[in-house]
């Protein structure tokens, strides 16, 4: 089943959608570290929506689960 698709508006929002991904495919946080080449501590942090984290960390992991970012007008999501 695909991961539905999720409004992020907030660090904490993208947080929650990659946990989900991961524990969707049944991974741990050391494995989907060690998919993605970032350490624990980042994942950690990304995932309960720090808003600092590195943009081009999140990328490779959004890829490495599956995910993709997709960027709309404001316009575009109310309609």
């Amino acid at each position: 089943m695909p991961p539905p698709t999720t409004r992020i508006q907030a660090s904490a929002d993208l947080g929650t959608a990659v946990r989900a991904a991961r524990k969707r495919a049944g991974l741990t946080l050391a494995e989907t570290a060690g998919l993605t080449d970032v350490g624990m501590r980042f994942l950690s942090e990304l995932e309960n929506g720090k808003p600092t984290v590195r943009l081009d960390k999140v990328l490779h992991v959004l890829a490495a689960l599956g995910l993709q970012l997709h960027l709309a007008s404001r316009d575009e999501q109310e309609g």
